[in-house]
């Protein structure tokens, strides 16, 4: 009786130990289980790989440089300055004055400092006369306050215009529509307007047109860099 309690005992011992391992490997998922955290840090059990055959992350993608056609295009500068005519289309317009002689007085402010000059001023004898810097044709004599007698002249291609002001008088026949030539006498340094009377000169100025080609409207041009290259009106 004695022997056969005992073996009834170690079985169900046998049995208790069992059962508790068989638990202890469903719970932590047996010998051949990892553990890891989820999104929400709870422990989650994933199957274990041999490392020789699993998969390995795909490396992350390197920056790829863009194909040629998608490379960025710069964008166009801004124009400082519009186009000016060819050096070698102008004439010195006062006779006799040479290169040397210029002084650029573009960016000198007149009006007592409130604008800009946007001319040049060419320094001869009252009388001197004053020729056409390039082919053209008369647009407008015009007699203001500031200017004097003035002249407006196209190029042949309409693309630029130059401005003579302070004339003593213009040139006998000259009239709007009249076609000139470069070199062409079309008037003479004075000191009307409000040019000083001991300083003749002539205001020089250069205009890239608009598209409605007014005469009054236009974006200035330096003529200095122009003429300090040219031809000199001497000859």
């Amino acid at each position: 009786m004695n022997g056969l309690l005992k073996a009834t005992l170690l079985f169900l011992a046998g049995v208790l130990v069992g059962a508790n391992v068989v638990f202890f490997l469903m719970r932590d998922g047996g010998p051949g289980a990892t553990r890891t955290l989820d999104s929400g840090g709870a422990p989650a059990t994933a199957a274990a790989t041999d490392d020789a055959t699993a998969p390995r992350p795909a490396p992350l993608p390197a920056t790829v440089a863009p194909e040629p056609d998608m490379q960025p295009v710069a964008p166009t500068p801004a124009r400082s300055t519009p186009p000016a005519p060819p050096t070698d289309a102008l004439l010195i317009p006062v006779r006799g004055i040479r290169a040397p002689e210029l002084q650029d007085t573009f960016d000198d402010l007149r009006g007592g400092g409130s604008r800009a000059h946007e001319a040049l001023d060419i320094m001869a004898e009252r009388g001197t006369p004053v020729l056409a810097a390039t082919d053209g044709r008369i647009e407008k004599l015009f007699d203001s306050d500031a200017g004097g007698h003035t002249i407006y002249q196209f190029d042949r291609d309409r693309t630029h215009a130059y401005y003579y002001a302070h004339l003593d008088r213009y040139a006998p026949g000259l009239q709007a529509g009249k076609e000139v030539e470069q070199g062409e006498v079309i008037g003479y340094v004075g000191s009307t307007g409000n040019a000083s009377d001991d300083a003749p000169h002539l205001h020089f100025a250069i205009f890239e047109l608009g598209p409605r080609k007014n005469w009054w409207e236009g974006t200035a041009i330096d003529p200095f860099p122009l003429l300090t290259g040219t031809q000199s009106s001497a000859d």
